[in-house]
């Protein structure tokens, strides 16, 4: 971890009451972008956050954005390339809030815009282990919490060439297909447990767009107005304007 334990550092504000209020979440690719806006998004609704990124700067501004926003937030520079790397950073979100309520998917490795006869055997492996197996693997260790305190919401981030494969998409599509489909099993395997699992796919994003706009949906299945919604695919374009 960043600073003292040379991966985190932690600002602690009292929050007003949200619809995030004593929840923690973990979100993964979380300096940038869609997930360091649903990072803001959910520190204004009260939860505490653990970030994840491989670049020790961005993270460090993330924490202080998050920061002078009032948020109670540590990050992790990791990257996420095994089970190993993902078991570390579960473990490390427990050392530092004791228990993860909110999982969000966000890490994505596009790979190369290529026909498939040209992907290469080790680019289609690093891009499926990039979109699927980390889902997997991180999916997996947060149930290992979430069972025994019956509740939890994972989120999992797709996108539209999940429904319908694309030419030069190759492993990116393919992946994210395994995304959706992994997301229904964990839906039907851990109803019982009170815990949901959903897809959000968050439309065409650019770095420099204003992405205010597609964040409801993360923020409706990550608090409990939520419970017993699981195994759905949601379009952030439907939730434009939408209160809940």
């Amino acid at each position: 971890m960043i600073a003292a334990q040379d991966a985190s550092h932690a600002a602690s504000v009292v929050q007003p009451a949200g619809r995030l209020q004593g929840k923690v979440a973990l979100i993964t690719n979380a300096t940038r972008g869609l997930g360091f806006a649903i990072a803001k998004a959910y520190v204004r609704e009260g939860a505490k956050v653990v970030l994840a990124g491989s670049i020790a700067s961005e993270l460090k501004v993330a924490l202080d954005e998050l920061s002078e926003l009032g948020g109670d937030a540590t990050a992790t520079k990791i990257s996420l390339g095994s089970q190993a790397a993902c078991e570390q950073l579960f473990n490390g979100a427990l050392r530092s809030y004791g228990k993860i309520d909110v999982l969000v998917n966000n890490a994505s490795v596009v790979g190369p815009m290529v026909p498939i006869v040209q992907y290469s055997p080790r680019d289609w492996d690093e891009t499926l282990r990039g979109n699927l197996d980390v889902v997997y693997w991180l999916s997996k260790a947060v149930l290992g919490s979430m069972i025994p305190s019956n509740g939890g919401s994972i989120i999992n981030v797709t996108a539209s060439v999940a429904k319908r494969g694309r030419a030069r998409w190759g492993a990116y599509s393919v992946a994210k297909a395994g995304v959706e489909n992994l997301t229904e099993i964990l839906a039907e395997e851990t109803s019982i447990y009170n815990i949901r699992v959903n897809c959000v796919d968050p439309g065409a994003l650019n770095e420099s767009d204003s992405l205010d706009e597609v964040l409801n949906p993360f923020i409706f299945l990550a608090s409990d107005v939520s419970r017993g919604t699981t195994g759905l695919h949601l379009l952030s374009s439907d939730w434009v304007g939408r209160s809940f």
